[in-house]
């Protein structure tokens, strides 16, 4: 897999926003301005972006409850994601879904999930619909570690498995189910190996790597766009922040934290592998990161100047609006 400087420099760009976008929701979910929970996937961007760089527009995703990622990875409005976590309605789902309940249709975010496991049998119904409609069209469901221990996770395995669905499995493994180490969760130390249970390839990936998720994603996306079935990918990362914002995280040292993203930081791992190779110099990745803030600060601004939706709307979107007939439409 050859990458030019080009198309290395819009990876970065996009795992800096994430980033970016991130630290910002924190800090306005810190401030009371953003209401709900939130959960945040700094530490993880290479896995969001490793996947989802691969994608076409008409591919599906289903994501988490920490799906912030993901949704910019693959393409979202940063103006439309910052308005619907501040409950505004102009926000992605008019506000009404907020951090775990976001989606975006129009670029195949078929939603975050605020249930562990949840998204799962949501991909296979797109998956099995892409069967069915004789597309080369893939769906990717992202999950973590703790989920993959639910009984979604399996079902849904073994039904793509049987019948060659085009998804990619692909798990996020942050060492953390909550407060919960993965190693006192998971019967295995690669939970890649639970894939041959059910025939299907499985690989584990260091998934600070975004090339190394990169290499794995497009060849599982291949194997689905052929027909081959699905293949089951474990990205091991690690999660900086906690569970959920406000979290004490009485379960691990701030030690610990600073001396993992000290070694594995993805973000800086990259920037380190661009300058290396020469496929770019300080300044611009700098620049970068300039660049993103003021993108930021434009969707923070939009988001700050829309209204929050009227109390009237609030039974709106709820049911299938009915035809001239009378039954659903």
């Amino acid at each position: 897999m050859v990458e030019d400087a080009k198309n290395l420099l819009e990876l970065y760009r996009c795992m800096v926003t994430i980033r970016q976008f991130e630290t910002m929701a924190g800090e306005y979910f810190a401030a009371g301005e953003i209401p709900g929970f939130i959960h945040l996937s700094i530490g993880q961007e290479a896995s969001s972006v490793g996947v989802c760089s691969c994608l076409r527009p008409d591919d599906y995703v289903t994501t988490t409850h920490r799906g912030h990622g993901h949704m910019i990875a693959k393409g979202a409005d940063l103006k439309r994601m910052t308005a619907e976590l501040l409950g505004k309605k102009t926000g992605f789902c008019k506000g009404k879904g907020g951090s775990m309940h976001i989606a975006d249709f129009s670029i195949g975010i078929l939603g975050a999930n605020g249930v562990v496991a949840g998204g799962l049998p949501i991909t296979a119904g797109a998956a099995f619909s892409i069967k069915m409609r004789k597309t080369d069209q893939v769906a990717v469901c992202f999950f973590g570690d703790g989920a993959s221990n639910r009984g979604p996770v399996h079902e849904v395995m073994n039904m793509a498995s049987i019948w060659k669905l085009p998804i990619i499995f692909a798990v996020e493994n942050n060492q953390w189910a909550s407060t919960t180490p993965q190693a006192d969760s998971g019967s295995v130390k690669d939970l890649s190996t639970r894939a041959a249970g059910y025939n299907m390839p499985g690989v584990s990936v260091d998934g600070n790597n975004l090339l190394a998720v990169r290499k794995a994603a497009m060849k599982a996306i291949d194997r689905a766009r052929k027909g081959e079935g699905p293949t089951f990918i474990e990205n091991k990362t690690y999660r900086i922040r906690g569970h959920f914002e406000g979290d004490p995280q009485k379960y691990r040292t701030k030690a610990d934290v600073g001396k993992w993203q000290k070694k594995n930081d993805p973000i800086d791992l990259f920037s380190k592998y661009l300058l290396k190779n020469k496929k770019s110099n300080k300044s611009s990745l700098e620049k970068i990161w300039n660049d993103v803030a003021e993108e930021i600060n434009d969707a923070v601004a939009f988001a700050k100047d829309s209204p929050f939706p009227e109390p009237k709307e609030a039974l709106e979107d709820l049911f299938v609006t009915p035809s001239k007939g009378g039954s659903p439409s």
